[in-house]
């Protein structure tokens, strides 16, 4: 990478609702970014570009984009952002964007994505990280951004300082995008992980946003013991979590804005493919091998599960899977 934090080459493969985000904040910035996408969503972004509607102000880019990453070659970052039931059929097709420092940084839902990555493209490419934003396609070609953070965190699997760390961090800087390079990233992954299958399968089950979970005392506290059930498994997949993680997230959830949904929720009411097993699925598998109660969790799944069987029929194998 150039001394220059922004030259350098970026590719956003599954440019959705969070790498359309913040590709396009790179992209805005003067990086030079590159979109992978498909079908309809590719096609407005080639003939309209990139239209971001955000809470933290709205904006449109013009970077190319492709559905081939040999069109782009090899990049300096690459931004996986696909959803988790694609990530080794998209890691397949990472090849064409790597040279030997090639930072590949995954930016999806779920936990154990960044194995599957390191299988395929080799553990010195894989920068595991995470995305705190509610973002989504809200039509072809416009990325609907509302609310939360709005930041990165992202930090190498054995937990060392490194100047690939580094660079991406001044990346991110100049391009205005709140990031953190830490030193405990499975223990940040982890953290979201309890957040996002409360927040995900609350805002999916009930069909309503944030806000009116928060003002039902009923659904605040089923709220809160998903996230009980998902921190005590952490701690059984000897992860450390703080002592206090629930009582955090539940703060952190407080103060979102009110209308907040989830992609779970969005992809649920559009009819598309969930990600269901790599979310809710997970947490069952994990928890029946560790003998851990998850009550709150199953009845998510159960509730979900024929939803996610309908838009994707592959999904009816569920709970064989070992997690």
């Amino acid at each position: 990478m150039s001394d220059d934090p922004l030259r350098v080459k970026i590719a956003v493969f599954g440019a959705g609702g969070v790498g359309g985000y913040f590709g396009g904040r790179l992209a805005r910035a003067g990086a030079d970014v590159h979109l992978i996408a498909r079908g309809a969503h590719l096609r407005a972004l080639r003939e309209h570009g990139l239209r971001v509607r955000s809470v933290r102000g709205d904006f449109e880019v013009s970077p190319p984009a492709t559905d081939d990453p040999a069109d782009i070659g090899a990049c300096d970052v690459v931004f996986f952002c696909v959803k988790a039931y694609d990530t080794d059929e998209a890691a397949r097709r990472l090849s064409p964007l790597l040279h030997r420092e090639t930072a590949v940084i995954s930016l999806q839902n779920g936990v154990d994505n960044e194995e599957k990555l390191a299988a395929v493209v080799g553990s010195t490419h894989v920068l595991p990280g995470a995305a705190f934003i509610f973002a989504s396609i809200g039509e072809p070609g416009v990325v609907v951004d509302a609310g939360g953070p709005g930041s990165l965190v992202f930090g190498e699997p054995d937990g060392v300082a490194t100047e690939r760390g580094q660079r991406l961090l001044a990346l991110c800087k100049a391009a205005g995008v709140p990031a953190e390079f830490v030193p405990d990233i499975r223990v940040r992954l982890w953290a979201k992980f309890v957040f996002i299958c409360a927040q995900a399968g609350m805002t999916a089950c009930t069909r309503l946003p944030i806000g009116e979970i928060r003002a039902t005392p009923a659904s605040w506290e089923m709220f809160r013991r998903i996230l009980a059930e998902v921190a005590a498994l952490a701690a059984a997949e000897d992860v450390a979590l703080p002592a206090d993680q629930v009582a955090s997230i539940m703060a952190f959830a407080e103060a979102l804005e009110p209308g907040g949904f989830s992609s779970l929720y969005h992809d649920l009411v559009g009819g598309r493919r969930m990600e269901l097993e790599a979310l809710h699925g997970f947490v069952v598998r994990r928890s029946r091998h560790h003998g851990l109660p998850a009550p709150m969790t199953e009845a998510v799944y159960a509730l979900l599960k024929p939803h996610a069987d309908a838009a994707d029929p592959s999904s009816r194998r569920g709970l064989s899977g070992s997690g």
